[in-house]
């Protein structure tokens, strides 16, 4: 049982017929990368080896393929649902479905890879807790992703910035012609790659594994491809240690965020919609959600009653502790409320809500006609599941990366440089400084459709 749940109020839940979640672990995974690397075929191709896809419905998807040109597209249409997706092979929401080992339960959160929709994959990786990154060996492919301009960097970024600390690195499309499981193609795509992944403030000896993969071919996915005994087996790939571990057994150990039952209540939400009552959707990012639990939602310090939680697809249970993907009926509140940026919080400690704080960044690039950052810099502020525009009204203090040379009260911050300095946002937002939450306490900032800066929020002004 759930600490924070009282054993008197769980035995009144379970004689209304509400029970326990599942106990197994729940891990939000985030799969991320250039667009057309393979990340919506990656998780179609899960969810067929987990059985969450039956045999009828992917013949469907292949005859549906087919007849939009897109044969090889077949297993991206269990993750991209709706018609514009499919049409033009470009993923532009944050697909959402699960699977499960014998000892844990997975999430996938298929990100999109175009930088059109770079804010719709922050919401999605915000919800993470571990990466998949997805790169594509093919030749050419990998330089335009990696290369100014391609989405491999920025996403690697953003997750690490949004909370992401273990990254399984999937080079993609080994079978494909021009890379022929090519064990040099694979290790300059390693060797590429590693010293960025390291700038971005990821241990890679530590929190990053690479591993080659077809996902097309389900080779080196749930079985090992250099294994003989494997039915995937390639003698192409001889070269890959059979010792090493596939992508599912990856995920089977990969190291869970330590999360506790005691801390406030906190769920950013994402929607809120009307069926049979209100209902929002979020994950729950601090404490435990409990049917008959009073809470507020913050910025707008509106008092609700939770009256349902769902966990997953039907089953409704008498709570939901940290890390689970929710959906909750509550009374007090209208659906048009329920937005992005939101938090569900417990009335005796609920989040701080503010427009005024300080923050401690890195600036990681700046625009080529805006190369310095000023008092008075105007850009859009991302943290949890809200965005919203914001202005730099004072620089503290830089520190120049390199000779750790500080300067008090600088003119201007410029590239490459750590900044202290003081926002103020647009409207009043509910956060949370990263000491007490670093799931609500990260940020990023961008401009015109670009990353400039990452960061944790160190103050809050309350209101």
């Amino acid at each position: 049982m759930v600490k924070g749940v009282a054993g008197v109020v769980l035995f009144r839940l379970k004689k209304k017929g509400l029970t326990e979640p599942d106990s197994r672990p729940h891990v939000n995974i985030v799969f991320i990368g250039h667009v057309d690397a393979g990340k919506s075929t990656t998780c179609g191709n899960i969810l067929c080896l987990t059985g969450q896809v039956d045999a009828r419905t992917m013949e469907k998807y292949e005859k549906e393929a087919i007849d939009n040109n897109r044969e090889s597209w077949y297993f991206a249409y269990v993750m991209d649902v709706n018609e514009e997706e499919r049409e033009k092979g470009i993923t532009t929401e944050v697909g959402r479905a699960g699977f499960e080992f014998k000892t844990r339960r997975f999430t996938i959160l298929d990100a999109p890879g175009h930088k059109s929709f770079v804010p719709e994959m922050l919401a999605g990786a915000s919800q993470a807790d571990i990466g998949v990154l997805i790169i594509s060996a093919r030749k050419g492919e990998f330089e335009s992703g990696f290369e100014r301009g391609g989405q491999t960097q920025e996403h690697a970024l953003l997750a690490k910035t949004l909370g992401v600390n273990y990254l399984i690195v999937a080079v993609n499309k080994m079978d494909e012609p021009s890379v022929n499981w090519s064990k040099e193609r694979y290790t300059q795509i390693v060797d590429a790659f590693s010293p960025f992944l390291k700038s971005c403030g990821f241990n890679v000896n530590k929190d990053v594994k690479f591993i080659p993969v077809s996902a097309l071919n389900t080779q080196n996915l749930n079985t090992r491809v250099s294994d003989p005994e494997s039915p995937n087996y390639d003698a192409r790939a001889a070269w890959w240690p059979k010792e090493e571990l596939c992508l599912f057994e990856l995920l089977e150990q990969c190291p869970i965020p330590p999360r506790s039952d005691k801390a406030p209540l906190r769920v950013p939400l994402l929607a809120g919609y009307r069926d049979n009552g209100i209902v929002a959707v979020g994950k729950v990012e601090g404490g435990v959600a409990i049917v008959e639990q009073p809470a507020l939602i913050m910025p707008n310090n509106i008092k609700v009653k939770i009256t349902g939680v769902k966990v997953g697809e039907e089953t409704e249970f008498a709570y939901a502790k940290g890390g689970e993907n929710v959906e909750l009926r509550l009374t007090g509140v209208d659906e048009e409320v329920l937005k992005k940026g939101c938090v569900l919080c417990s009335i005796n400690d609920p989040i701080p809500v503010t427009e005024y704080i300080e923050v401690q960044m890195v600036l990681v690039d700046m625009l080529e006609h805006k190369p310095l950052m000023t008092a008075g810099y105007r850009a859009i502020f991302h943290a949890h599941t809200m965005s919203e525009e914001c202005e730099i009204v004072s620089i503290v203090e830089t520190m120049d990366k390199a000779s750790k040379k500080k300067t008090r009260k600088p003119a201007f911050a410029k590239a490459g440089q750590v900044v202290t300095c003081r926002i103020r946002l647009d409207s009043t937002q509910a956060l949370e400084i990263f000491p007490d939450n670093p799931q609500l306490g990260r940020f990023t900032l961008r401009d015109e459709g670009k990353t400039i800066a990452i960061g944790k929020i160190m103050k809050i002004k309350k209101i």
